[in-house]
């Protein structure tokens, strides 16, 4: 038998240390949450990206009364960021969530949102960082692949 251990390098941060451009992702996050369509979950999530050009997008999760018709927030911002800029990579991915009017603490992305976002990462061949924003600590990931190690990727499907 063999064995091997994967790590991955989180920083941990108190909101009030984030620097100015995380401070904006973070904040970008929440609002986007506020126009989450959650009627079902009443879980309002929200994401926002920085793109290389330096243009912040947001994206929410939107349900459907047939669940599998609904879209997560991160889901929802990188495919708006890839239609509206194409060519342009995605640096940061931020993630946030609110109930009943209130700022969560840190949530993680589903699994079909890392496998979106570990492809994102692949087609630009670039890492993203990944903001899990909290009411009071924020997680800084070094990649998106750092979430999915053992992935499914393009380099299956060659």
């Amino acid at each position: 038998m063999r064995e091997f251990r994967l790590e991955t390098r989180v920083e941990v941060y108190a909101t009030g240390e984030l620097d100015d451009i995380y401070r904006r992702l973070y904040e970008a996050a929440f609002e986007a949450s506020k126009h989450a369509y959650a009627p079902y979950s009443k879980f309002h999530v929200g994401a926002a990206v920085l793109l290389e050009n330096s243009m912040i997008l947001s994206g929410s999760n939107q349900e459907n009364a047939a669940y599998p018709s609904g879209l997560c927030a991160e889901r929802t911002a990188l495919f708006y960021a890839g239609a509206r800029y194409p060519n342009t990579a995605v640096l940061v991915l931020a993630i946030a969530a609110m109930k009943d009017g209130e700022r969560m603490d840190l949530i993680t992305p589903c699994g079909a949102c890392r496998q979106v976002m570990l492809e994102t990462e692949q087609r630009y061949d670039k890492p993203m960082k990944v903001l899990l924003c909290g009411k009071e600590d924020v997680y800084l990931i070094p990649s998106a692949k750092a979430l999915l190690p053992f992935c499914f990727s393009k380099s299956a499907l060659v």
